[in-house]
């Protein structure tokens, strides 16, 4: 490549030293003797901001291996006020695109390398045709993709929580953005307690989408214990943002079954997690100032639901003295009322009383009359049954007397002062008595 002899000083075996400006100022030489005037580039743009005072527009300058997606090259890069004033308006006429990070430029540079800043790219000319970027069209692509799958929205549909209290945090635990998160919730005004559990990932790097797929999988062992779930990070290039891009870690994002507020930016930068996620805030800070808000809303909703219920309470406590006085002052005249009605009762029934009595005592005078001659009526026919039973009973008595038997010529066979019933009670030379109405007469069996 012209330019780039190599200096005799650098053979041999003698050892040359340079400070560091001499050999910034060498290396300069060496890419202005190589690059004397501009170039076109391609690459993709990363970062972009203006700056407000001077209209100057700085931004990164990516490329990326086109297999594994990982950052390839990078180089710092601006586009000075006077150039930018015209040149952005006409990019985004002619592409109908915005002029920001994600899109895929050719541009016309040139190369600069100073001894204390280093080495970038001073844009001069772009080319429109060349538009959109591998990194928007993989976005547009995996955003076409979540909506097909009808999970795009899924998490912006959850209700959010009235008391979001129980916090679980996604972040590296050594980032600045969380410990500003920390400190906002623990010292907010008006004393909110919040409590928050790390889970542990990573924020840049290939691993970024693993390790915060990893960290909800943990969480949703554990839902109850959550009311929703915050994913944090600090500050820092767009092109560390890109591992947010991920179709993976959207997707499971979007059907988590906790709602998921984002903070992983600048206000600028707005990835593809941001878009699925339940609520998006451009810092970690904004991320607590949030929380503390909707806890400020439950606590003014609270608020007007006390004033409700004590303007209510004091409208019907003041009904119910209304009502208590009045009738305080109508008591006096119904309760007058009420006992000159109990008197007037008290003497109709004291003057019907003796009348009332009198009936009374006669109809119980009759029914004892009536009682007195039912039961001398019963009386006598009981004694004049129990006469003729008493007659009945003695007759046959008398019928049953052995002696009545006898006077009707029956005899009686004894043997031993015993009445034989069956002749095989007897035996030969037994004794008998056999007894007449009229006497006994002996007799001894022969056989």
């Amino acid at each position: 490549m012209p330019g780039l002899n190599i200096d005799p000083e650098y053979t041999g075996n003698e050892r040359r030293e340079f400070s560091l400006l001499e050999l910034n100022n060498r290396v300069r030489g060496a890419i202005s003797e190589a690059f004397p005037g501009t170039c076109w580039v391609r690459a993709e743009m990363s970062d972009v901001r203006t700056n407000a005072a001077s209209g100057h527009c700085y931004l990164e300058f990516i490329e990326k291996n086109p297999v594994t997606g990982q950052l390839v090259a990078r180089a710092r890069g601006s586009i000075w006020a006077k150039t930018f004033r015209m040149l952005k308006p006409y990019f985004e006429m002619e592409t109908g695109q915005l002029f920001a990070s994600g899109l895929k430029v050719l541009v016309k540079v040139s190369i600069e390398f100073h001894e204390l800043y280093g080495y970038s790219l001073t844009v001069t000319d772009i080319d429109p045709a060349y538009t959109m970027g591998d990194m928007l069209r993989r976005r547009m692509e995996i955003i076409r993709q979540l909506k097909e799958e009808g999970v795009f929205t899924l998490n912006k549909e959850l209700p959010f929580p009235v008391l979001p209290k129980r916090i679980a945090v996604i972040t590296s635990p050594t980032a600045a953005g969380y410990e500003d998160f920390l400190n906002q919730l623990t010292h907010n005004k008006s004393g909110y307690p919040f409590y928050t559990k790390l889970f542990p990932a990573l924020m840049q790097g290939e691993r970024t989408e693993e390790s915060v797929i990893m960290a909800l999988d943990r969480i949703y062992q554990h839902l109850d214990h959550f009311d929703v779930v915050v994913i944090i990070r600090g500050g820092g290039a767009t092109s560390d943002l890109n591992s947010f891009d991920s179709y993976l870690l959207a997707a499971n994002c979007a059907q988590f079954p906790l709602p998921v507020i984002t903070g992983i930016g600048h206000e600028r930068d707005d990835t593809i997690l941001d878009m699925v996620a339940h609520t998006r805030m451009k810092t970690p800070t904004a991320v607590a100032e949030f929380l503390i808000g909707r806890m400020d809303a439950a606590a003014m909703d609270l608020e007007e639901l006390q004033e409700e219920v004590s303007e209510l309470a004091t409208g019907i406590l003041l009904k119910q003295r209304n009502f208590l006085q009045l009738l305080g002052t109508r008591l006096p005249a119904i309760a007058t009322n009420r006992i000159e009605r109990n008197r007037s009762l008290l003497q109709l029934l004291g003057n019907k009383l003796p009348v009332s009595a009198s009936a009374m005592l006669s109809r119980r005078r009759s029914t004892l009359d009536t009682l007195q001659m039912q039961l001398q009526n019963r009386t006598v026919s009981r004694i004049i049954e129990g006469t003729r039973f008493i007659q009945l009973t003695e007759q046959f008595i008398k019928m049953a007397s052995p002696d009545y038997v006898l006077k009707r010529g029956y005899s009686l066979a004894l043997k031993d002062g015993k009445i034989i019933k069956h002749a095989t009670d007897l035996a030969s030379g037994d004794e008998l008595v056999t007894r007449f109405a009229d006497g006994d007469v002996k007799s001894i069996v022969k056989k």
